[in-house]
């Protein structure tokens, strides 16, 4: 347990020889297995757990009487300390041979590249990087040192990766954005001559879509950390660290500031800015650019359906509702200014 403690930057409460072979949840965890106190609503579990150490904050560590890694943010340490038990496969260097690779691709001797990956002319590959089988990578497009695409990804032409990226299965980057222009009744295509370019230390989920810049470059800041099933439009740009999860849909040339949150299934009308430190909670439609941080809603709760069909029945009257009461108001302000001439008469 001392390693670990050590890879946590953490304080050591117990046993320093306790072996641990695996994580697990506070209620599931075994003797030789660490779990970690990241919610209140976790810690009727605590006095109960059999796990051989727990991440705790100071203040939940006086509760408990076991083995204990005393860290400030228990849920970051279990974060950087799950790496340690990833049963992901190893990935052995090299080119496999059924890989179908341009003559002038520039690829690290350091990468893997798996069975059935087809990379075109110009493309280049970053050191220890790996490109999962069935993967496509288009002409002149660049893939960063140490990134990680899963099986299945597609990547099209001028499409510029930076270090670290992670890309999981079905995910399509550069794909041509929804771009047509109305001709007298006729859709007349428009081409989609930018690209797309992604910084350093970014995730993308599984069959999330990145559509390529109409005239400039879609873009994705460093840090950035998209969920799975997004579709982020032509020219969009999304800022440093900005986290969207699953469902979100971002319509073309809008801009998202850094440190962002959009929760799942946000729309976004297109053309809009939002700026830094915006949290949009789920299921809202945002309509218009968002210029000040803070968390922003729309929509209405989940209630009782008989009680939510009463509730759309008064929507719906809202506006007669509104014509009324500003008549009201009127007439009251009538009968006010009638009341004060008759008492100065």
């Amino acid at each position: 347990m001392s390693d670990l403690a050590v890879m946590a930057d953490a304080r050591l409460v117990g046993n320093p020889d306790q072996m641990i072979g695996g994580l697990a949840t506070l209620q599931d965890a075994g003797h030789d297995q660490l779990s970690f106190l990241a919610s209140s609503q976790y810690r009727k579990y605590l006095a109960s757990t059999g796990a051989g150490a727990v991440l705790l904050t100071e203040t939940d560590a006086q509760a408990f009487a076991g083995n204990a890694l005393i860290v400030a943010n228990p849920y970051a340490a279990y974060a950087r300390l799950s790496h340690r038990f990833d049963p992901k496969p190893k990935s052995v260097t090299g080119i496999h041979p059924t890989a179908v690779v341009a003559v002038d691709a520039v690829i690290d001797p350091s990468a893997c590249i798996g069975a059935g990956v087809v990379i075109e002319s110009g493309v280049r590959i970053g050191a220890k990087t790996v490109i999962g089988a069935q993967c496509f990578i288009g002409a002149r497009s660049s893939l960063g040192a140490g990134g990680w695409l899963a099986s299945r990804v597609s990547i099209y032409h001028d499409v510029h990766v930076g270090d670290r990226v992670v890309i999981q299965s079905g995910a399509v980057l550069g794909s041509e954005g929804f771009g047509f222009a109305n001709d007298g009744g006729h859709w007349e295509k428009i081409a989609q001559i930018g690209g797309v370019v992604v910084g350093h230390d970014v995730e993308i989920g599984a069959n999330t879509t990145i559509d390529r810049g109409a005239l400039s470059d879609t873009r994705l800041g460093d840090g950035v950390k998209l969920d799975n099933q997004i579709h982020i439009a032509h020219n969009v740009h999304i800022g440093d660290h900005t986290a969207i999860a699953a469902c979100v849909g971002i319509s073309g040339s809008t801009h998202i500031g850094r440190h962002c949150t959009i929760a799942g299934g946000v729309g976004m009308v297109g053309h809009i800015e939002i700026c830094d430190n915006v949290f949009v909670t789920g299921m809202t439609m945002v309509t218009r650019s968002i210029t000040q941080p803070g968390a922003y809603s729309s929509g209405t709760a989940m209630q009782p359906a008989a009680e939510w069909r009463k509730s759309a029945a008064r929507f719906r009257q809202l506006d007669s509702l509104a014509k009324k009461v500003q008549q009201l108001e009127k007439q009251l302000l009538a009968v006010t200014q009638d009341s004060q001439d008759w008492s100065q008469s």
